[in-house]
């Protein structure tokens, strides 16, 4: 196959990339289990499970046939006054899995969009209580939730890819992020500026929205899981819903099936996506309780504002079925404990190079933090001589594998990383 670069480069917008000078693009012409093939005949280790979906790797049997049987049948209908046994199979599976009370189930069809309905949900809640000055959102800083509208409203609003928007978007409250790390002594003041911004502020404030455990594109910070549980009871205190926004998280990649369970809490509105389908298509579902879906739907407009074409897709919601069920028969534990493990052997050791400030390894990620930010087209083209594929950010270079992940190709990854630092 012929990867036409010279099109690609004039014509094609890749994320958060020029299009008047576009870093290197590398041409994937097929992928199997955690192997991506590029057009030159290299195969190159997946350490990025693409951007975190894909955690039974490439061109899965048991995930091409769910695709394709349904495709056989339809692969879209309208959701509007109609309804499928693949959407119904799934809503069924996501309440089962999901942590208690988190019962009502919209599909929405990107993380974003996702994200968009968990905060319509919420002022929406508030409005039909007649509390129509509950409209902001209270964030934490370092926070990443998505690259739409209301999404990038709640992501860290300085140091966040979208601070060039700030004068059109609509403002919430910020507090700092979280400054206990996962392993160490939780100190029982880190919440006192949040709680200092609800005594002020909470008769405007609908929601709490945070990623629970880690902020991802953020940052890649662990934070401690008493941190949440306090969060929690905060909002509880101070009469607003609590958003985990755990559609990097969920779906056991920091070690638990939701990062929730961390703390042993449940939120009001949970949002999950990426590896929901394994990766194949795009779907995500935004989860509330009995709570918030009755007080929005005996309010005013009687009906939840939203209802995207693609919502319920038949094609996503069948490949989604395949995808949890395979998480589950795979032993995802012991898949993500493994990859941990290897993790620790091979990353650690890298805080030894000068060059970095921090490593840190949480069940199937591994972040090496550098004092310095990363050369991008550079690091990239190292690291696809290497044989290798990971996609690092900021001054971040970091590990999300499939799960599917051997040993070797750990220690691979992670020799590649060690092989940048040594130059």
């Amino acid at each position: 196959m012929t990867i036409d670069y010279q099109f690609d480069q004039d014509h094609i917008w890749h994320p958060y990339t020029s299009l008047t000078q576009p870093l290197p693009t590398y041409g994937v012409t097929h992928a199997s289990k955690n192997q991506l093939f590029l057009d030159d005949g290299k195969s190159l280790t997946d350490g990025m499970s693409s951007w975190w979906a894909a955690v039974h790797g490439y061109n899965h049997p048991k995930l091409n046939q769910a695709l394709t049987q349904q495709a056989e049948k339809m692969s879209h209908v309208m959701f509007g006054g109609i309804t499928h046994q693949p959407a119904i199979d799934l809503c069924k599976k996501l309440v089962e899995l999901t942590p208690a009370g988190l019962d009502k189930v919209f599909l929405a069809d990107s993380g974003s969009v996702g994200v968009e309905v968990a905060i319509k949900m919420a002022i929406q809640y508030w409005q039909s209580q007649n509390q129509t000055s509950k409209t902001k959102l209270l964030s934490l800083r370092g926070g990443y939730h998505g690259d739409t509208f209301a999404a990038m409203s709640v992501c860290d609003p300085v140091n966040g890819m979208h601070s060039l928007f700030n004068n059109v978007i609509n403002q919430h409250f910020f507090v700092e992020s979280p400054t206990v790390g996962f392993e160490q002594t939780y100190q029982h003041n880190s919440t006192h500026e949040l709680e200092h911004c609800l005594v002020e502020n909470s008769q405007h404030i609908a929601a709490i929205i945070l990623e629970p455990i880690v902020q991802g594109a953020g940052g890649m910070k662990f934070y401690h899981p008493d941190y949440l549980k306090h969060v929690r009871q905060l909002a509880d205190k101070y009469n607003v819903l609590l958003i985990a926004d755990e559609i990097a998280t969920g779906f056991g990649r920091t070690g638990k099936l939701f990062a929730c369970e961390w703390a042993d809490i449940s939120p009001d509105i949970l949002c999950v996506g990426k590896a929901l389908t394994g990766g194949y298509m795009t779907l995500a579902a935004t989860l509330t309780t009995q709570k918030v879906a009755d007080g929005i739907c005996n309010g005013q407009a009687g009906v939840f504002m939203h209802g995207p074409t693609f919502m319920g897709n038949p094609l996503a919601c069948a490949v989604a079925n395949a995808a949890i069920d395979l998480l589950i028969d795979n032993d995802w534990q012991s898949q993500v404990r493994q990859i941990e493990a290897w993790l620790n052997q091979n990353l650690k050791p890298l805080a030894d190079f000068d060059a970095v400030k921090n490593v840190r390894v949480l069940g199937a990620i591994g972040v090496v933090e550098l004092h310095q930010t990363v050369p991008m087209a550079e690091i990239q083209a190292f690291f696809v001589e290497q044989g290798v594929w990971i996609r690092p950010f900021g001054k971040l270079i970091y590990l999300m594998p499939p799960f599917i992940s051997e040993q070797s190709d750990i220690i691979k990854l992670a020799d590649a990383i060690k092989a940048w630092l040594a130059q």
